[in-house]
């Protein structure tokens, strides 16, 4: 089963209750005594939506979401630029610490040219102790 299959029930079971409670609202806003009848039965097909949805859970119980997620849900932002966002400021900091360990590489390097210079012989027993630098 693909990662994105495990999903589908759930969805399905969503975009269903969703439904369902559009409908309702539609009910309750132009209530009239002799739709009682429609109602229950709509608040009983929600009742059992949330209970498929609860089957659902086994599947989907080791997903983990990051709660940056849901803020960017609660700011009205798309959940799924969560993973853009992250992608980016990886790419950023990625080359941030490429940029530092170039600028160490070259700094060793200056650093061994000139302790070569001022001592000579020290730095041949580091060589032969950390191997030929």
């Amino acid at each position: 089963m693909m990662a994105s299959e495990k999903f589908d029930p759930l969805v399905e079971s969503l975009e269903r209750f969703i439904e369902n409670t559009r409908q309702l609202g539609i009910i309750v806003s132009d209530f009239q005594p002799q739709g009682q009848i429609t109602l229950n039965q709509k608040l009983h097909t929600l009742v059992t939506g949330l209970q498929e949805m609860e089957k659902t859970k086994a599947q989907v119980q080791d997903v983990q979401v990051p709660l940056e997620v849901f803020d960017y849900i609660d700011q009205g932002r798309n959940p799924q630029l969560y993973t853009k966002d992250c992608m980016e400021k990886a790419v950023i900091k990625n080359e941030q610490v490429k940029g530092k360990i170039e600028t160490f590489s070259k700094f060793k390097k200056n650093l061994i040219t000139e302790l070569n210079k001022m001592f000579p012989e020290e730095m041949e027993q580091y060589k032969t102790h950390h191997g030929d630098t």
